[in-house]
């Protein structure tokens, strides 16, 4: 599928110029190198890596390490830290500033218990003062952008996402990014687009919505419904990374490009594997392209028994078997 050339406009993150279309979100356990280039590849305007501990480098964990790579194929890419003291996150962000990432984003709306579990995460939604001297600290230490994400609030009886926004630009945020559910919703329910706007409306730096954007339709009404500058897409694009493209091209002239046939999906998906593999290795990279392949073939003809067939995948002949016998049987 190829990507259509843009007449969008650009947004100006402390000097990082990202076009106005969508980015691709940090997903743990999901966003690495492979998948980041894929999205790239079919249009994501900007990508960010996985979370990464800020102790974990700060100790030297060599997976944390790893998690730091940036490639200047993926560029413009953030990476992005995860903590709740001030003093690791910026001795973290100055290790993760040597890998040259064009921004560093700070994680405060990550729900999952051990992240929250240690004070970090959507955690910092209940602690607003913390969560700004953070983003103090961390853009202190470094001469790049620094941009935060966060959620909606805690709860829905404790929405705070205007408050956390401003004190993260108060604190010198270039950008910031709402995730519009609680941490009690997790990613259930349906996200909040007047939490976006409410934020755009409080605050002067570039505000990334995020939440519920699963076709180019979705992200230009959360464009017309919130004002928001950008867009970032998370679950949305796993087995669908064309979404990127489809997005790009409605916002630019309202094309709607349709899915693309099953062919081309599965070559598509092939080209992602292979490459996690080349990334990874074939032992590690065939056990974590289990979830991307089953995400790839959610939705076709016998799509029970392929997923079962996913969850088997050892090696890259395992992988082209399945593909043949997809092919086989959706014509």
């Amino acid at each position: 599928m190829n990507v259509p050339k843009s007449n969008l406009e650009f947004i100006d993150i402390g000097g990082v110029k990202i076009e106005h279309t969508a980015v691709l979100a940090p997903m743990a356990s999901v966003a690495d190198h492979a998948f980041r280039l894929i999205c790239r590849n079919f249009g994501a305007a900007a990508v960010t890596s996985e979370m990464v501990s800020a102790k974990g480098i700060c100790y030297g964990d060599k997976k944390s390490a790893e998690l730091l790579a940036v490639t200047d194929t993926e560029r413009p890419m953030a990476v992005q830290l995860f903590g709740s003291e001030p003093d690791f996150m910026a001795k973290a962000a100055i290790q993760a500033a040597a890998r040259r990432p064009d921004i560093i984003d700070i994680n405060c709306g990550c729900p999952v218990p051990k992240v929250t579990g240690i004070g970090a995460g959507s955690a910092l939604m209940k602690d607003v003062e913390l969560l700004g001297r953070i983003v103090k600290a961390v853009v202190n230490a470094v001469d790049i952008p620094v941009t935060v994400k966060i959620r909606r609030g805690w709860s829905l009886s404790s929405e705070n996402a205007v408050e956390a926004a401003q004190a993260a630009e108060q604190n010198g945020a270039a950008a910031v990014t709402v995730h519009a559910r609680t941490k009690e919703q997790l990613y259930s329910g349906k996200a909040d687009l007047e939490t976006i706007a409410k934020v755009k409306r409080a605050v002067n730096i570039p505000v990334i919505g995020n939440g519920d954007v699963d076709s180019a339709e979705a992200a230009k009404a959360m464009y017309d419904a919130t004002g928001c500058d950008l867009i970032m897409v998370g679950r949305a694009a796993c087995g669908r990374p064309w979404i990127f493209s489809q997005i790009k091209s409605y916002l630019t002239d309202g094309t709607v490009i349709p899915e693309p046939e099953t062919n081309e999906q599965l070559d598509i998906m092939i080209s992602h594997i292979e490459l996690l593999v080349k990334d990874k290795g074939e032992y590690i990279g065939m056990k974590e392209a289990r979830k991307h392949a089953a995400w790839y073939l959610k939705g076709k003809k016998n799509a029970t028994e392929y997923r079962r067939m996913c969850g088997t995948l050892s090696s890259l002949g395992d992988l082209y078997g399945l593909v043949k016998r997809v092919r086989e049987e959706n014509p």
